[in-house]
């Protein structure tokens, strides 16, 4: 975990083996074509630039985001519920911890929408603002392809202000200085852990091949729900509920 309180983020490879891999992007398929029934409380969300008719792809191709995948699927719910990866964010959090949210960025060939820079605390009805994800790209994620990118440190810099543009909702400019963002390209398999303040974004996808990667973010379970009733039930991931907390 070097680095994780200096720039707000680290690197493991070799989380998931190469044939796990490639049993999350056939599950993720299935879902994306209509070969397997969506389980309730998963849901699908396409492309916007697709919907819109500004660009084309063929249906099943223009999928940006399966969520909600920890919820009525065993395979993902497995893979949040992972050792390696609780004892992690067991060691940056607490030994309480419950998941805010599991969900599956597609960036499809050709047609992904860029993420433009943002952290993660301000979009969430969470406090304090110090949740951590763990990001696993199954299939190379590549600078042509929209590997993240993030600014070392950014963590520190407590929550900026952040603007609604067209389909997304990001920092201003001249809150950072772009000279100061890193591509972070990961092999498949290998997980990026980052801080819910940590800025990051990724490119929309360029090549002819898609980048689809899980994010599942975690919190202490004496963290506070800030957001509007009722409020959401958190899936208990290790020790004990807090009563009165998420």
């Amino acid at each position: 975990m070097t680095g994780a309180r200096r720039y707000g983020y680290f690197i493991l490879e070799g989380l998931l083996a190469p044939e796990e891999c490639r049993a999350y992007i056939e599950r993720l398929a299935d879902y994306a074509h209509g070969r397997r029934p969506l389980p309730p409380g998963l849901a699908i969300q396409r492309e916007p630039r697709v919907a819109r008719g500004e660009r084309a792809a063929a249906p099943g191709d223009d999928v940006r985001k399966i969520s909600g995948v920890a919820h009525g699927d065993d395979l993902f719910r497995a893979l949040v519920l992972r050792p390696t990866v609780v004892r992690i964010m067991q060691e940056v959090m607490s030994p309480n911890l419950k998941l805010f949210r599991a969900d599956v960025l597609m960036k499809p060939a050709a047609v992904g929408s860029a993420k433009g820079m943002h952290q993660d605390s301000p979009y969430w009805p969470i406090e304090p603002m110090a949740l951590w994800s763990c990001w696993i790209p199954f299939e190379p994620a590549t600078e042509k392809n929209g590997c993240m990118t993030a600014i070392p440190g950014s963590h520190r810099w407590g929550a900026l202000p952040h603007v609604h543009v067209t389909d997304d909702y990001v920092v201003p400019a001249e809150h950072y200085e772009a000279s100061r963002i890193v591509a972070l390209p990961m092999t498949p398999g290998s997980g990026l852990f980052f801080h819910s303040l940590l800025l990051h974004g990724t490119a929309e996808n360029r090549s002819a091949m898609p980048r689809r990667a899980i994010t599942m973010s975690y919190m202490a379970a004496d963290y506070h729900y800030t957001g509007d009733e009722p409020k959401p039930q958190y899936l208990r991931v290790s020790g004990v509920d807090v009563p009165g907390r998420v």
